[in-house]
């Protein structure tokens, strides 16, 4: 969507100096690089004694599950801190692990800093746990403790698991409806919840809002703070949190809306931008359960990754944000351009890309998965005058680059592969074919897409717009335009995804249901209707 023109962060006064960035990146650095682990800054922690209120409003998660580990997070409210005289205070969080949520029989306990650099966010990387295994866990601070947690850890690496159900999410703008589709997902209890992207919305976008944001457009780290702090205090996000493991990655709205690599979508330059994303990159991390990054550098943070759940499905977590070329012929749908037939243009980056190539060619799982955020199956269509047209933010938009990545997929006999995708507020099933202007051209995979949690509104189940995209695109077999989630379950024979949709999201606790179901079958790649 594109920025309006009503509105223009003044990035003059908004933004720090350059001198303050680079003292805040090296800042950033050092916190990050301590921010998980209980080694302290300051020197020593506060052990807080009575708090006037709960510190734990924000809830609790737990992400990033292998076969032996778990990150658990949870952040203490800044009022409640600076209320005791600790707002510049590393304070000292406790957590303890069971195997029942009463914790008669307590099995792991710990202590983490939780420092004002990260916003007295705590993560803690909870190492030597059983695979496979059901825990809960909570946090205490003082004379408080938090909610409790369900998560769980990975099947060990080469262990024939038989069965695993996990839910995939993404785009919630928090002003365009209610977490209903979360209040739903809590109650499956999954072995895992996935989350593509659009996590936050950086401003407002149109018109009929039942919700509100706090400010004007974002920029600084404490704007995107007080995003967080609104988006996470609903109880409905809470919940999913609370009841499984979360893996989570970013698109674009967590820093700007179609931003690419330097680049913003509208009248930043790329220092800004730079400024910007140090701001968005490190409150990401502060309030998302996810292990502490690799080669953090304020705005670079490599959050691309690797996790295993036995030999039943391998995942690759991507960044298509951060790395990437600038969208071609001025983004949108467009006919191709000079640009557009540049082969040296990049979604991935060559590390990320080298990396993933890497994956797929060692893969052994039954099911190798493709965690994403924009559609990789070709969604071109026609303008009045019969032109083609290329949605130039997505793969499309990057042909040579998916042109090479499906040719690895069979070149290098992945097995399986399945892409699931969010960012584009609908559902869709789709073939990844080797030439997807060749409908006899063999198909390699498979393509999950799921609609929004709000973004957009209530959405419907059919539009003109997504007809004719189905007629233009034969390789897609499904789509709907209402708002929820996919579940999937899946067996060493069959992928299935349930696309589960409300009928509303603009009033709260609306029913859900199935809207259709698509499987996979193991050896056989493309999608078909359950």
């Amino acid at each position: 969507m594109p920025l309006d023109s009503v509105y223009r962060p003044n990035y003059a006064t908004s933004t720090q100096s350059r001198r303050c960035f680079l003292r805040s990146s090296a800042t950033l650095g050092s916190a990050l690089a301590l921010g998980g682990l209980p080694i302290l800054l300051h020197g020593a922690t506060r052990r807080l004694g009575s708090l006037p209120a709960d510190p734990f409003n924000l809830g609790v998660a737990s992400g990033d599950p292998t076969p032996d580990s778990v990150v658990l997070w949870t952040r203490l409210a800044n009022e409640v801190i600076a209320e005791v005289g600790a707002a510049n205070d590393a304070v000292e969080v406790g957590f303890e692990i069971s195997h029942s949520p009463s914790f008669r029989n307590i099995l792991r306990r710990g202590a983490i800093a939780a420092v004002p650099e990260l916003g007295h966010s705590a993560h803690a990387d909870v190492r030597g746990l059983a695979a496979d295994t059901e825990y809960f866990y909570r946090w205490q601070v003082g004379n408080a403790t938090s909610p409790v947690g369900r998560t769980k850890t990975a099947p060990a690496g080469s262990s024939d698991n038989q069965k695993f159900r996990f839910a995939f999410a993404s785009c919630q703008q928090y002003e365009h409806g209610f977490y209903t589709a979360y209040q739903h997902m809590a109650k499956e209890q999954m072995d895992l919840i996935v989350h593509l992207g659009d996590y936050i919305y950086e401003r407002s976008w149109g018109q009929n809002l039942v919700r509100h944001h706090e400010g004007p457009e974002i920029v600084s780290l404490a704007d995107y703070r007080n995003r967080y702090i609104t988006y996470k205090s609903d109880r409905d996000l809470q919940a999913a949190h609370a009841s499984a493991p979360w893996i989570v990655t970013w698109d674009d709205h967590e820093v700007d809306n179609n931003y690419a690599s330097e680049i913003s979508e509208d009248d930043q330059t790329p220092e800004q931008l730079m400024l910007r994303r140090a701001a968005a990159y490190q409150a990401y991390y502060e309030f998302m359960p996810i292990r502490l990054p690799v080669g953090r550098q304020g705005p670079a943070m490599p959050i691309y990754r690797r996790l295993r759940f036995g030999r039943l499905m391998e995942m690759n977590i991507l960044d298509t944000r951060q790395y990437r070329s600038d969208q071609a012929c001025g983004d949108g749908r467009q006919p191709r351009c000079a640009e557009h037939r540049d082969s040296n243009r990049t979604l991935l980056g060559s590390a990320q890309k080298n990396w993933l190539y890497d994956s797929l060619a060692s893969a052994d799982s039954a099911w190798n998965v493709l965690a994403q955020q924009i559609m990789m199956a070709s969604l071109r269509s026609v303008d009045n005058e019969g032109n083609e047209l290329w949605p130039m933010d997505l793969w499309d938009g990057y042909p040579f680059e998916r042109q090479e990545l499906l040719d690895h997929l069979q070149t290098v006999a992945t097995p399986n592969p399945v892409v699931l995708t969010g960012d584009i507020h609908s559902n869709w099933a789709a073939d990844l074919k080797l030439d997807f202007d060749n409908e006899a051209s063999p198909t390699i995979g498979a393509e999950f897409v799921c609609t929004s949690i709000t973004s957009g509104g209530d959405g419907q189940d059919m539009t003109d717009y997504g007809q004719a995209l189905l007629n233009k695109n034969p390789h897609v077999k499904f789509y709907n335009a209402q708002r929820g989630y996919v579940a999937c379950t899946l067996t060493p024979a069959q992928w299935r995804s349930d696309y589960k949709v409300l009928p509303r999201v603009t009033e709260a606790d609306a029913p859900i249901s199935i809207r259709a179901s698509y499987i996979t079958e193991a050896g056989r790649p493309g999608v078909q209707e359950a």
